[in-house]
């Protein structure tokens, strides 16, 4: 028998995710789904009708056998802050999507409804209670693996009993990260999270019913624990430089006002903007003849940007701006880069790995891409691209161009000797005083960005401390002199990051639970056009070290078919594989936006539809 008895009338069914029926005669109810295989033990333990089904909370592994209930008269209760995660999971997919839609880090989504829509018979607010055959159940909000998630908690044979979701697993461990992050590093999902366990620990529970793992005893302790985890983990989390409050006076203590009005001069060579509460995106080498060289633009007005550069022509001895330099993928930091090109005869450069997410945005499912700004730029092509490692001279400037990921993978770092200083052009990656120890450099901890840290800050840190600059050129108007006591803090702390990772990880490698993209179908948003076919490529990541078998069922709505449908293969050591993927659809499949799944078996485990991507059919 695959059911394991909890208590009398209590039994849980290993799935996708934990399943838990209770029992009251021949009537069940269930707490989650997984695939619904459930339904087909029952008679088991002599259970002939499922009444309800309440989920805890949104996530695929949850609900995917849904399908499954019909004509069974099973109802269903959700959580009544994610019934539209429920109902309509295609409100929540977007072929143009922007930096405010909901449940987004700037565009990209943190939730993951089922592709199937999931019509709710009843929801529970977070202090509701819900009465079954005589058994009483208590509805809590645990918001932080899902934004509405609730646990709930029953008396049971006089000892508290509390089916929670993912919100804590057996060893203070988190089921996932990447479900957590619900903003741009400024951690409201962990403060969800942290003050859900609060709310667990005041009741003397004997048992908590995760949906993964084993059943955790007497959980007050790692309940304890996991909040005191989070509490320190959040030090480290939080931007290493103080955003939003004292950043604005360490922005810049280098440079010096020009002739033109908010435009400053670090040396004799380098220009920048500097002004209260600024943020835009533009440095500039300007070369004896008159000749520049921009790096990034973004985040201006143009009417500001022209006047300016009229301004520095002028005053200055501007003459032409001959290229703008892209550092990293996100809009912010390259949105006026067109312009400069249609108005100025910029040529606009970047490396090679920041080309695809910026020319081909919507093949992709990341943070801050630059079709999600509202300025009608759905992309960007680029003059001339990079290898890492490149170097060239521009107008007697010799510079080098390498791969520096931080915030994301992503990203470049141009630097050269500039009026006799080692110069270094960062992005967005390290911001902060170097005089300050109490900042440690490192900017917002996205995992949508792509950014896993042995290929993020742990990286940037390493190359920064062998480059040994004397002058960082940041993103957003920074400029950072003598850094290197910064850059030994900001190394000393994105270990220190990992090392919390791997303490919160139920998985031996965090990079399991941490990254949203290990397997992917790309492009993100497959389009069908006249033929009603297309091809993408299904991408297959293996963090072990050992090679590993990876199983990838391909879960379309009706009227689509992918050939090959089902995906078996061994996928080497630290490696990356794809596998071509012929998609299609009939003549009758209805015209618009639909959501597909990829169910994922990995090590022989299956995981069920963690990750999912969009059809279009025009």
């Amino acid at each position: 028998m695959k059911f394991t008895q909890v208590t009398k009338d209590i039994y849980l069914f290993p799935d996708i995710c934990n399943v838990y029926v209770i029992k009251s005669g021949e009537l069940g109810l269930l707490i989650d789904l997984g695939t619904g295989d459930v339904l087909d033990h029952l008679k088991e333990i002599g259970i002939s009708k499922i009444e309800w089904v309440l989920f805890t909370h949104h996530h695929r592994e949850q609900t995917q056998g849904y399908p499954r209930l019909k004509n069974t008269g099973a109802k269903v209760a959700v959580p009544e802050v994610e019934k539209a995660l429920f109902e309509t999971p295609l409100n929540f997919r977007k072929m143009a999507p922007a930096l405010s839609d909901a449940f987004t880090v700037h565009g990209a989504s943190y939730v993951r409804p089922g592709i199937t829509p999931i019509k709710a018979d009843k929801t529970f607010a977070k202090m509701d209670d819900f009465t079954w055959q005589g058994i009483e159940l208590w509805c809590i909000e645990t918001a932080g693996n899902s934004p509405g998630s609730l646990s709930y908690i029953t008396k049971k044979e006089g000892e508290w009993i509390a089916f929670t979701g993912d919100v804590m697993l057996q060893g203070s461990k988190l089921h996932t990260w990447f479900d957590t992050e619900w903003d741009y590093g400024f951690s409201k999902g962990i403060y969800a999270l942290y003050n859900s366990l609060g709310q667990l620990e005041g009741y003397p529970l004997k048992k908590m019913l995760p949906s993964h793992g084993p059943i955790i005893e007497n959980p007050l302790p790692q309940l304890q624990a996991l909040r005191n985890t989070l509490r320190e983990f959040n030090k480290l989390y939080l931007r290493g430089w103080e955003v939003s409050t004292f950043a604005g006076a360490d922005q810049d203590r280098v440079s010096q006002p020009t002739t033109v009005p908010h435009v400053w001069q670090v040396t004799k060579h380098l220009f920048k903007f500097r002004g209260p509460e600024f943020w835009p995106n533009f440095h500039m080498i300007l070369a004896d003849n008159g000749h520049a060289l921009i790096v990034d633009c973004g985040l201006f007005k143009k009417e500001f940007l022209d006047k300016s550069i009229a301004l520095m022509k002028e005053r200055l001895g501007l003459k032409q701006i001959d290229v703008v330099l892209v550092t990293h993928m996100h809009g912010d930091h390259c949105l006026e880069a067109p312009h400069l090109r249609d108005m100025h005869g910029a040529k606009i450069w970047t490396m090679n790995r920041v080309v695809a997410p910026v020319s081909r945005p919507l093949h992709f499912d990341y943070c801050a891409q630059v079709n999600t700004y509202g300025k009608g730029i759905d992309s960007i092509a680029f003059d001339k691209v990079f290898q890492e490692g490149d170097t060239f001279t521009w107008e007697g400037f010799k510079l080098t161009v390498d791969w520096m990921p931080g915030q994301t993978e992503f990203a470049l770092c141009l630097h050269g000797i500039i009026d006799g200083k080692k110069v270094a052009f960062t992005g967005d990656n390290i911001f902060g005083s170097s005089s300050d120890p109490s900042q440690n450099g490192h900017e917002a901890v996205v995992a949508r960005n792509s950014c896993i840290l042995e290929e993020g800050y742990i990286y940037a840190a390493k190359y920064l401390k062998k480059l040994q600059p004397d002058l960082l050129l940041g993103g957003h108007s920074w400029a950072m002199a003598e850094p290197a006591k910064l850059i030994d803090r900001y190394l000393e702390d994105a270990l220190k990051l990992k090392e919390y990772f791997e303490k919160l990880s139920f998985e031996k490698d965090y990079r399991w639970m941490y990254d949203p993209y290990w397997v992917r179908m790309e492009p993100y948003r497959v389009v069908l056009g006249k033929n009603n076919a297309a091809e993408a490529r299904l991408v297959m990541r293996n963090f072990d070290a050992e090679p590993i078998a990876m199983k990838v069922e391909i879960v379309l709505p009706e009227g689509f078919k992918a050939e090959p449908a089902i995906i078996s293969t061994m996928v080497a050591g630290e490696s990356t594989t794809s596998i071509p993927i012929q998609i299609s659809c009939t003549k009758e499949t209805v015209k618009g936006l639909h959501l597909a799944a990829l169910d994922i078996t990995r090590k022989g485990k299956r995981a069920g539809q963690l990750f999912d991507f969009i059809l279009w059919v025009g």
